[in-house]
């Protein structure tokens, strides 16, 4: 892991042959930034960390870097030429305005960044913008308040299109039920709720009629059963992020055994581990269906899932997270897209000639209806993930 960080410390140059006759001569340059904090467990080249672990908030960003670096990897099996730039985005030594002013970005093609914070994104995305780069913002968080900036494409998708795609699965499987809307008190939620409210008003389909009921974080079993039909399968759509709200809502369900109950949330519950228990002293998420939205699938049964876990585990005597499979589907996808389509980047970002995991439907995403350019590209595809018992039964 030592050896690991101290590559990473510096930026890396991988240069890789090309095959393909009609960039033979070209070279790639592409940027990537992840939040590694190397400054927080290295002083000069010593490794300060005593018990040789490392902390949490490490993991996410050095596992997207492991995935940069397998897809370089495969891309070099392939004799694709390119070079990549990797930098850690929370390197005091090292902090984005300075990377920013070194003297090599007239030659970078592409940037594909992994953001810890939401404040780091409006000035890469300007800076972008202004060297009139493509910057592909690979995770959470979205769009940081970015506007006006074509060159920006966020893979995460966002709030909006969530609600907007959710509404829809519920319109298509679930709009006989007893449809009950759960919120809590907050901004973000009160924009939810608009975004439902407005799709109900200007949907060409029927509308669908949902009971809108506001609880406390702390209700209860008893209060949400007020809204329950015992007569009808009840469709109950968490209307927050908040991950400790869907958590009590979902128990609350299991603990109503007279009603036949559906959990809907957002895409938060992705990453909320009760959900995925399977063992006999989880009996409160037993029998409840739940689904929620997401931009990635990462099923790990297909070959190559298989075969990236085998090598991730191999290399690293882990496990691969999804910030691994993160980062080797963007850096090998674009890269691939970027080579051949480079005069014509952008307007190739959808193209499902170099699928991997997941489908990407990116479009331009506009502050009004009679705005000409837009604020940003999107991806649009959602999976709509159904877990029961703790485990996956299907998607669509």
């Amino acid at each position: 892991m030592k050896k690991i960080l101290l590559f990473v410390c510096c930026i890396l140059f991988v240069s890789l042959a090309n095959a393909q006759n009609n960039t033979k001569d070209t070279l790639y340059k592409i940027a990537v930034f992840a939040p590694i904090y190397l400054d927080t467990v290295f002083k000069g080249n010593t490794f300060t960390v005593n018990d040789n672990s490392l902390p949490k908030n490490i993991l996410p960003g050095l596992d997207f870097y492991h995935g940069v670096m397998m897809a370089i990897d495969s891309l070099e099996k392939e004799n694709i030429k390119v070079e990549v730039l990797f930098f850690d985005s929370k390197s005091k030594m090292d902090p984005l305005n300075k990377v920013f002013a070194k003297k090599i970005w007239d030659s970078v093609s592409l940037i594909i960044a992994s953001f810890k914070d939401r404040s780091e994104i409006k000035s890469m995305a300007d800076f972008a913008l202004l060297k009139k780069i493509p910057l592909i913002n690979a995770t959470f968080p979205n769009d940081g308040g970015v506007t006006d900036n074509p060159n920006f494409i966020l893979l995460n998708t966002g709030l909006k299109s969530h609600c907007e795609g959710i509404y829809k699965h519920i319109q298509k499987y679930y709009s006989t039920g007893n449809l009950v809307y759960i919120m809590r008190k907050g901004n973000s939620e009160e924009e939810i709720l608009k975004t439902f409210n407005s799709l109900s008003k200007n949907t060409p389909s029927i509308p669908l009629k949902y009971k809108v009921v506001q609880l406390t974080d702390t209700f209860t079993t008893r209060q949400l059963q007020t809204v329950l039909d015992s007569s009808k399968q009840n469709i109950v759509f968490c209307g927050t992020v908040n991950e400790s709200f869907g958590i009590r809502l979902v128990q609350a369900l299991q603990n109503s055994k007279k009603y036949s109950s559906v959990a809907i949330g957002m895409p938060t519950w992705d990453g909320i581990k009760e959900f995925n228990k399977t063992t006999a002293t989880d009996e409160w998420t037993k029998g409840i269906e739940i689904i929620y939205s997401t931009p990635y699938l990462f099923s790990r049964n297909s070959f190559l899932d298989k075969k990236l876990a085998a090598q991730y585990k191999n290399k690293h005597q882990a496990r691969g997270s999804d910030w691994f499979y993160k980062g080797y589907e963007t850096m090998f996808y674009f890269t691939k897209t970027l080579v051949k389509y480079k005069s014509n980047f952008i307007n190739n970002l959808s193209n499902s000639e170099f699928r991997l995991f997941n489908e990407f439907d990116i479009q331009p995403v506009f502050a009004t209806k009679e705005s000409t350019a837009p604020n940003y590209l999107e991806n649009k595809k959602l999976y709509f993930i159904k877990k029961q018992d703790g485990v996956i039964k299907s998607w669509n």
